[in-house]
């Protein structure tokens, strides 16, 4: 940002960022407001909530709320503020067309005034926000975020499918059909060397597939099976067994299941010690077919099946103790994967819709609106929650539990929502 752009008065600049008067503005309103002197009503196409004293117990401050109160002259302040300065990332009328940069028309003015001077004091870290806003004064940042907020939305995005009503389980048992042949209709074979894929955990299973289909892990059949299956199912085909219930007779199994047992101490620091691992990434051998065994430790042993700590684990057992070992894991009982059973979108949705309103469109000044917003921009800002590089503990606790494919489908979910207006208007309240 380039100060000289601004013709108007210096009361934009921080004082701490420049040698002269600052002029600031007045909020009598604003500090009726904190008094308890008024109160604030939201209207919506659908709803009206009326807010009186409780408003001081609310998620905006006093001084979040001070964009409720521009006058037309801040919001003409701001609106030569913006298109001087945030326009050319934000879009002209505040509709973005830069991918990974949000609309701003139509949003909160408290939540976007809190944002902002959230970059302006860093707390919230993007170098170019940063610049962009660290020379302005609250009462400018105040007055753009009343600008954007009183503009019309963004419109929905265009082309998106999105089917709240799939359940992923169901989803998944139908991307298992081709599966079944080999593997069981719920991830239990009933052929001889064949793995279970029952109780594994999903980022296993995913890896397993993605090894097969990148050629990493030699299987001609696996390989041509996994081809033509798109990412998406590959998760839905992984959760689906890892749901199913893992409880079933062992197979029988040649060699001394208690010569096994001796062996298998080394075993469990990686596949746990009752063969149920623990590690997202590392299968489970429990109940695991006991052929399927027997192959895979000969295959790590003479190398076409590549893993170096896998290799120098089996490259020392014979063939009798591959067998006992096999025996041993063959007859433990399987569990349950340690993840939770998915939700549809819709079940989602209602979650989120808690706090940014229904179908994202937030009725709380402090709280932003999801509806219509950039598809780029929520997955962006859902995934840097999940990473923990966007902090807020609340938005930690619902991101922490989606998968990628859940991150995927409620940011088109929202980004498909029609966006609504929301007019906030002071009335006095009762004494």
């Amino acid at each position: 940002m380039v100060i000289d752009t601004f013709s108007r008065s210096k009361a934009f600049l921080r004082s701490d960022h420049v040698n002269s008067r600052v002029v600031t503005h007045s909020y009598r309103a604003a500090s009726a407001l904190a008094a308890g002197a008024l109160a604030l009503v939201f209207w919506t196409s659908s709803m009206t909530i009326a807010l009186g004293q409780g408003v001081a117990n609310r998620p905006a401050s006093g001084d979040e709320l001070k964009p409720l109160f521009a006058s037309s002259a801040d919001i003409a302040d701001g609106e030569h503020l913006a298109q001087t300065s945030c326009s050319q990332c934000h879009g002209g009328g505040g509709v973005s067309v830069l991918g990974g940069v949000p609309s701003l028309a139509g949003q909160r003015p408290s939540y976007i005034f809190r944002e902002l001077r959230a970059y302006a004091s860093g707390a919230r870290k993007d170098s170019t926000m940063y610049n962009a806003v660290k020379f302005l004064s609250s009462d400018a940042l105040i007055k753009v975020a009343a600008y954007y907020g009183g503009l019309d939305p963004a419109p929905p995005a265009a082309a998106i499918d999105v089917k709240g009503d799939v359940d992923p389980m169901q989803a998944g048992k139908a991307a298992t059909a081709a599966c079944a042949g080999c593997h069981g209709e719920n991830g239990i074979s009933k052929m001889p060397g064949a793995p279970n894929l029952v109780g594994q955990n999903p980022k296993y299973l995913v890896a397993a597939m993605t090894a097969y289909k990148g050629g990493d892990r030699k299987n001609d059949t696996m390989k041509a099976m996994i081809a033509p299956v798109a990412d998406a199912s590959m998760n839905a085909i992984a959760m689906y067994f890892a749901l199913q219930n893992p409880k079933h007779p062992p197979a029988a199994a040649p060699g001394s299941a208690a010569k096994g047992q001796a062996l298998a101490a080394a075993c469990a620091s990686c596949h746990g010690a009752q063969g149920n691992s623990s590690v997202p990434t590392t299968p489970s051998l429990a109940g695991q077919d006991p052929q399927y065994l027997a192959a895979a430790l000969h295959g790590y042993k003479d190398g076409s099946r590549g893993n170096a700590t896998m290799k120098g684990i089996a490259g020392g057992l014979d063939d009798a103790a591959i067998t006992n070992l096999a025996a041993y894991f063959a007859g433990l009982q399987a569990q349950q994967a340690n993840v939770q059973k998915p939700l549809t979108v819709a079940q989602l949705a209602e979650r989120c819709d808690r706090c940014h309103g229904v179908n994202g469109n937030s009725t709380d000044v402090a709280r932003p609106a999801l509806a219509a917003q950039r598809l780029d921009y929520l997955l962006k800002s859902l995934n840097a929650y999940r990473s923990g590089a966007r902090k807020s503990p609340e938005m930690a606790a619902m991101s922490g539990i989606l998968t990628d494919d859940d991150v995927k489908n409620i940011s088109a979910f929202y980004a498909h929502q029609k966006a609504k207006s929301v007019v906030y208007v002071t009335i006095q309240a009762e004494k």
